[in-house]
């Protein structure tokens, strides 16, 4: 306990978290506001249909594109532990091979996502209001997915060399372009769901080609050269491309948890399923704030293991953990006592708030639940112990599925029943794999570029 009192009373590490954690969770918190101006714009407009577009759209893209968000996490654990030992070389080659990722699989989903996004919609069974709307909103996103991915790779590289700033200017801008041409697009020009989906577009490709203009000044802190060479070596990519690989298995089967939820709340009525979409921009909002804290451990937790520096990985650990505790804890204080508020600001349509005033509670519940599996993924992340982390999530995910099938008779509660549970076996699980590999003395064994 002494040693852990010790570690919280370390300001030079409270000063590393924060310096990393604050532009984090303001570019993060960007990411949430703009999906809450795409409900309140479109949910002001005058049927439920509408906004149930764009929630069912919004997940079949995010169902693309977050599972990608490898590119990301991996770029962001190996550019760690090269900063951390100093090497440029393999910063640069960490850059390159993460942008050619997003390229190749930019074109593959794209060609992939239309008839996938058939399929998707034949199962939910959507009414045709509906499912016409949410095709034209799924199909114009698709041309911003190229950028989306890149900068993936270039927000989790600038986050591995422990630059803040310049995620923090990509998300940033996205994010503000996305609201004042959500904007302009919906009210102004009166474009309705795919002036909304235009604005996305739009705002992708701008954010993306700011992060490659940033990159130059930033490689000039890491003096070296890239090997061009190694790019046509297999083993080069064979670090890189088995974590995300594992990454990517992780992903897919979080990413399938919040489609289902989707889909199940789309075969229970349009004002459900839009309900749902308010209630987990709320998830959405708390995510991306302690996400902030968990970048910051991905950051200093895989320079330290880089650098092999036992003491700086536990005093991170500990420090970040403090805030988060802290910061989820008012974040649940907030559903309980101003969820009606954080509804009623998102739209006017009485059917779909008095469904979501029902179920905030569970949204009140969740910070507390889910930010132990936030950290710990920043901490496996910084690690590249994605093995790990695909074994926990595929685990979760199993044990869940009895529940999820025993609960279904309870309707929509039984549907946010299973997500609470399922985000405790997330933190649960993970946290039995760090304590393993704490007595096995294995964090500093993690893959090398």
């Amino acid at each position: 306990m002494s040693t852990l009192i010790n570690d919280w009373r370390d300001r030079p590490t409270h000063r590393r978290v924060w310096a990393l954690a604050a532009p984090m969770i303001l570019s993060n918190l960007s990411v949430p506001l703009v999906a809450l101006v795409d409900s309140t714009v479109i949910g002001h407009l005058p049927h439920a249909h509408q906004l149930g577009a764009v929630a069912v759209g919004a997940s079949l893209y995010t169902f693309l594109a977050w599972a990608m968000g490898f590119l990301r996490m991996g770029s962001t654990g190996f550019a760690a532990q090269a900063a951390g030992r100093g090497d440029g070389a393999a910063l640069r080659q960490v850059l390159l091979q993460g942008l050619l990722l997003a390229l190749g699989l930019a074109v593959l989903l794209g060609s992939l996502g239309v008839p996938l996004s058939g399929v998707a919609l034949h199962f939910m069974q959507p009414s045709a209001e509906l499912e016409h709307l949410t095709r034209e909103f799924f199909h114009t996103r698709l041309f911003g997915l190229p950028a989306a991915l890149a900068s993936y790779a270039l927000v989790g590289w600038f986050l591995g060399t422990q630059n803040a700033r310049a995620p923090l200017a990509i998300l940033l801008t996205t994010n503000l372009v996305n609201i004042a041409l959500n904007l302009w697009f919906v009210i102004g020009l009166e474009w309705g769901v795919v002036g909304s989906a235009r604005a996305s577009v739009i705002a992708e490709w701008t954010g993306a080609l700011l992060g490659l203009a940033m990159t130059r000044s930033a490689l000039r802190a890491y003096p070296g050269h890239m090997a061009w060479a190694a790019l046509a070596i297999w083993q080069s990519w064979r670090p890189l491309l088995a974590v995300n690989r594992d990454i990517f298995i992780r992903s897919l089967a979080l990413q399938s948890v919040f489609f289902m939820i989707t889909v199940q709340g789309a075969r229970l009525g349009d004002a459900t399923v839009a309900a749902n979409a308010l209630l987990l921009n709320g998830l959405l909002l708390t995510a991306h704030a302690l996400d902030g804290l968990a970048h910051a451990v991905e950051a200093l937790c895989g320079h330290a293991i880089g650098a092999r520096d036992r003491q700086a990985l536990r005093r991170s650990l500990v420090v970040a953990c403090g805030w988060s505790l802290i910061a989820s804890t008012g974040f649940a204080l907030l559903f309980l006592c101003a969820g009606h508020l954080f509804i009623e600001m998102q739209t006017d349509i009485q059917s779909v708030r008095d469904t979501a005033f029902s179920y905030l509670p569970y949204l009140a519940a969740l910070p507390l639940i889910a930010v132990w599996s936030y950290l710990l993924d920043g901490l496996f992340i910084g690690a590249t112990r994605a093995r790990e982390m695909r074994n926990g999530m595929l685990l979760s995910v199993v044990i869940v599925l009895p529940f999820a099938w025993a609960l279904q008779g309870l309707g929509n509660h039984g549907l946010w029943l299973t997500f609470l549970l399922f985000m405790l076996l997330r933190s649960l699980t993970l946290g039995v794999f760090a304590w393993h590999l704490r007595n096995k003395d294995q964090w500093f064994n993690g893959h090398t570029p």
